[in-house]
């Protein structure tokens, strides 16, 4: 009976698996890269996308809020404990082309509110009453 030569020796075992190993890992880096180029290539999208939507609106200018403000406020004296919706309709202007100017005048403390959401009820302070006398 005559013996099978053994083919694979060690050292041919071991320049196998290190080409296996190298290949896996070459494989690997390869599918990183693409997935970070993918990944920044998207983000670049968004961006382009971001930077469209936001070119259609254009913001007022200061004297615009401050003037929608003291049309506002001159309601809100004339119509106290009013919700905005009804303010809204007296001033001549949507409740959210209001809402910078209210804010603006409650940070001041010229207006203040009471109740929540659809049931807030604006009033004059009366620091605002005698800062606008």
């Amino acid at each position: 009976m005559s013996r099978m030569k053994n083919t694979n020796s060690y050292e041919d075992l071991s320049r196998q698996i290190e080409q296996l190993v190298a290949g896996h890992i070459a494989a690997t880096r390869r599918a990183a890269q693409q997935a970070v180029e993918r990944a920044f290539s998207a983000g670049s999208a968004v961006v382009e996308r971001r930077v469209k939507h936001s070119e259609g609106k254009k913001r007022r200018a200061s004297a615009d809020v401050a003037a929608l403000g003291e049309r506002f406020y001159r309601t809100v004296c004339a119509k106290p404990g009013e919700t905005m919706t009804v303010l809204a309709g007296l001033v001549g202007a949507s409740a959210r082309e209001l809402h910078r100017s209210v804010t603006l005048l409650r940070q001041a403390g010229r207006v203040r509110c009471v109740g929540n959401r659809h049931q807030t009820r604006y009033f004059p302070t009366t620091k605002g009453a005698v800062a606008a006398a």
